[in-house]
Protein backbone atom coordinates (compact mmCIF):
# COMPACT_ATOMS: atom_id res chain seq x y z
CA UNK A 1 0.00 0.00 0.00
CA UNK A 2 1.38 3.41 -0.94
CA UNK A 3 1.56 6.31 1.48
CA UNK A 4 1.20 6.37 5.24
CA UNK A 5 -1.28 7.33 7.91
CA UNK A 6 -1.39 8.46 11.48
CA UNK A 7 -4.32 8.46 13.87
CA UNK A 8 -5.10 10.43 17.00
CA UNK A 9 -7.69 11.84 19.34
CA UNK A 10 -8.73 15.26 20.57
CA UNK A 11 -9.79 16.12 24.16
CA UNK A 12 -10.25 12.50 25.17
CA UNK A 13 -10.44 11.66 28.87
CA UNK A 14 -10.58 7.84 28.98
CA UNK A 15 -7.00 6.63 28.73
CA UNK A 16 -8.00 3.01 28.14
CA UNK A 17 -9.88 4.05 24.98
CA UNK A 18 -6.73 5.74 23.67
CA UNK A 19 -4.66 2.64 24.52
CA UNK A 20 -7.12 0.45 22.62
CA UNK A 21 -7.06 2.81 19.61
CA UNK A 22 -3.25 2.96 19.58
CA UNK A 23 -2.96 -0.84 19.79
CA UNK A 24 -5.23 -1.16 16.74
CA UNK A 25 -3.26 1.56 14.96
CA UNK A 26 -0.04 -0.36 15.56
CA UNK A 27 -1.68 -3.54 14.19
CA UNK A 28 -2.90 -1.73 11.05
CA UNK A 29 0.56 -0.24 10.38
CA UNK A 30 0.11 3.39 11.46
CA UNK A 31 3.10 5.62 10.86
CA UNK A 32 2.41 7.69 13.98
CA UNK A 33 -0.16 8.24 16.74
CA UNK A 34 -1.06 11.45 18.54
CA UNK A 35 -3.23 13.20 21.09
CA UNK A 36 -4.49 16.80 21.13
CA UNK A 37 -5.44 18.42 24.45
CA UNK A 38 -6.00 14.96 25.91
CA UNK A 39 -5.66 13.51 29.39
CA UNK A 40 -3.57 10.48 28.38
CA UNK A 41 -1.21 8.54 30.61
CA UNK A 42 1.01 6.10 28.71
CA UNK A 43 1.28 3.90 31.79
CA UNK A 44 -2.49 3.68 32.18
CA UNK A 45 -3.08 3.37 28.41
CA UNK A 46 -0.58 0.51 28.31
CA UNK A 47 -3.10 -1.66 30.14
CA UNK A 48 -5.20 -1.68 26.96
CA UNK A 49 -2.27 -1.25 24.54
CA UNK A 50 -0.42 -4.51 25.06
CA UNK A 51 1.64 -3.88 21.90
CA UNK A 52 3.09 -0.62 23.36
CA UNK A 53 2.29 1.34 20.20
CA UNK A 54 3.86 4.61 21.46
CA UNK A 55 7.08 2.64 22.02
CA UNK A 56 6.93 1.14 18.51
CA UNK A 57 5.72 4.07 16.38
CA UNK A 58 6.23 7.81 16.87
CA UNK A 59 3.87 9.29 19.49
CA UNK A 60 3.09 13.01 19.61
CA UNK A 61 1.21 14.83 22.36
CA UNK A 62 -0.02 18.28 21.30
CA UNK A 63 -1.31 20.58 24.06
CA UNK A 64 -3.86 22.26 21.77
CA UNK A 65 -5.12 22.42 18.18
CA UNK A 66 -2.83 25.34 17.33
CA UNK A 67 0.27 23.29 18.12
CA UNK A 68 -0.72 20.35 15.87
CA UNK A 69 2.00 19.80 13.26
CA UNK A 70 1.71 17.20 10.49
CA UNK A 71 4.17 16.07 7.82
CA UNK A 72 4.19 18.11 4.62
CA UNK A 73 1.50 16.88 2.23
CA UNK A 74 -0.41 15.03 4.96
CA UNK A 75 -4.19 15.60 4.91
CA UNK A 76 -6.03 15.88 8.21
CA UNK A 77 -9.27 13.86 8.17
CA UNK A 78 -11.79 14.32 10.98
CA UNK A 79 -14.14 11.52 12.01
CA UNK A 80 -17.47 12.90 13.19
CA UNK A 81 -21.19 12.05 13.20
CA UNK A 82 -22.01 15.24 11.31
CA UNK A 83 -24.81 15.50 8.75
CA UNK A 84 -22.53 17.13 6.16
CA UNK A 85 -19.68 14.60 6.61
CA UNK A 86 -18.75 12.18 3.82
CA UNK A 87 -19.97 8.66 4.55
CA UNK A 88 -16.96 6.41 5.04
CA UNK A 89 -17.95 3.77 2.41
CA UNK A 90 -17.99 6.55 -0.22
CA UNK A 91 -14.72 8.19 0.85
CA UNK A 92 -11.47 7.96 -1.13
CA UNK A 93 -8.68 7.95 1.46
CA UNK A 94 -5.69 10.24 0.83
CA UNK A 95 -2.41 8.36 0.47
CA UNK A 96 -0.90 10.55 3.21
CA UNK A 97 -3.46 11.09 5.97
CA UNK A 98 -3.80 11.84 9.67
CA UNK A 99 -7.17 10.79 11.08
CA UNK A 100 -8.50 12.41 14.23
CA UNK A 101 -11.40 11.28 16.41
CA UNK A 102 -13.22 13.33 19.03
CA UNK A 103 -13.81 12.85 22.73
CA UNK A 104 -16.25 10.53 24.43
CA UNK A 105 -19.71 12.08 24.56
CA UNK A 106 -18.51 15.03 22.51
CA UNK A 107 -17.47 16.27 19.10
CA UNK A 108 -14.33 17.51 17.45
CA UNK A 109 -13.72 21.16 18.31
CA UNK A 110 -14.71 23.72 15.66
CA UNK A 111 -11.06 24.84 15.47
CA UNK A 112 -9.97 21.29 14.61
CA UNK A 113 -12.79 20.74 12.09
CA UNK A 114 -11.66 23.98 10.40
CA UNK A 115 -8.18 22.47 9.91
CA UNK A 116 -9.51 19.22 8.43
CA UNK A 117 -9.26 18.65 4.69
CA UNK A 118 -12.20 16.23 4.99
CA UNK A 119 -14.66 15.10 7.62
CA UNK A 120 -16.02 11.56 7.36
CA UNK A 121 -18.69 9.69 9.26
CA UNK A 122 -19.16 6.03 9.97
CA UNK A 123 -22.78 5.34 8.99
CA UNK A 124 -24.07 4.11 12.34
CA UNK A 125 -27.28 5.07 14.14
CA UNK A 126 -25.33 6.44 17.10
CA UNK A 127 -21.76 6.98 18.19
CA UNK A 128 -19.54 3.96 18.81
CA UNK A 129 -16.54 3.69 21.14
CA UNK A 130 -13.51 5.66 19.89
CA UNK A 131 -11.37 2.50 19.70
CA UNK A 132 -14.02 0.73 17.62
CA UNK A 133 -14.50 3.78 15.38
CA UNK A 134 -10.76 3.98 14.77
CA UNK A 135 -10.54 0.27 13.95
CA UNK A 136 -13.43 0.57 11.45
CA UNK A 137 -11.73 3.59 9.84
CA UNK A 138 -8.34 1.86 9.54
CA UNK A 139 -9.93 -1.33 8.20
CA UNK A 140 -11.75 0.70 5.55
CA UNK A 141 -8.47 2.39 4.59
CA UNK A 142 -6.76 -1.01 4.27
CA UNK A 143 -9.59 -2.38 2.10
CA UNK A 144 -9.71 0.75 -0.06
CA UNK A 145 -6.00 1.21 -0.69
CA UNK A 146 -4.69 -2.33 -0.24
CA UNK A 147 -4.34 -4.98 -2.90
CA UNK A 148 -6.61 -7.98 -2.37
CA UNK A 149 -8.27 -10.63 -4.52
CA UNK A 150 -11.72 -9.67 -5.82
CA UNK A 151 -14.65 -10.73 -3.64
CA UNK A 152 -16.61 -13.65 -5.10
CA UNK A 153 -20.23 -13.31 -6.18
CA UNK A 154 -21.31 -16.11 -3.82
CA UNK A 155 -20.57 -16.63 -0.11
CA UNK A 156 -17.09 -17.86 0.65
CA UNK A 157 -13.51 -17.00 -0.14
CA UNK A 158 -11.98 -15.76 -3.37
CA UNK A 159 -12.32 -17.97 -6.41
CA UNK A 160 -9.76 -16.05 -8.45
CA UNK A 161 -6.11 -15.55 -7.63
CA UNK A 162 -4.84 -12.04 -7.09
CA UNK A 163 -3.62 -10.86 -10.49
CA UNK A 164 0.11 -10.35 -10.75
CA UNK A 165 1.16 -6.72 -10.56
CA UNK A 166 2.11 -5.25 -13.93
CA UNK A 167 4.76 -2.59 -13.92
CA UNK A 168 4.11 0.18 -16.41
CA UNK A 169 6.37 2.73 -18.00
CA UNK A 170 7.96 5.26 -15.65
CA UNK A 171 5.84 8.30 -14.86
CA UNK A 172 7.58 11.66 -15.08
CA UNK A 173 5.89 14.07 -12.70
CA UNK A 174 7.93 17.18 -13.50
CA UNK A 175 6.95 19.61 -16.25
CA UNK A 176 8.60 18.73 -19.55
CA UNK A 177 9.98 22.27 -19.99
CA UNK A 178 12.75 21.39 -17.52
CA UNK A 179 13.89 18.55 -19.75
CA UNK A 180 14.05 20.39 -23.07
CA UNK A 181 17.58 20.73 -24.37
CA UNK A 182 19.09 24.21 -24.47
CA UNK A 183 19.44 25.59 -28.00
CA UNK A 184 22.91 25.47 -29.52
CA UNK A 185 25.05 28.54 -28.85
CA UNK A 186 24.28 31.34 -31.29
CA UNK A 187 20.82 29.98 -32.27
CA UNK A 188 17.81 32.26 -31.78
CA UNK A 189 15.26 31.33 -29.14
CA UNK A 190 11.52 32.13 -29.55
CA UNK A 191 10.25 34.25 -26.68
CA UNK A 192 6.48 33.63 -26.72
Amino acid sequence: MRGYFGIGVERITKTMNVGNLFRSAHAFGAGFVFTIAAAYSRAEGGKADTSDAPGAVPFYSFPDVGSLVLPEGCTLVGVELADDAIELPSFHHPHRAAYVLGPERGSLSPALVERCGFVVRIPTRFSVNVGIAGAILMYDRMLSLGRFARRPERPGGPTEALPEHVFGDPVIRRPMEKFRAAPPVGEAVDQD
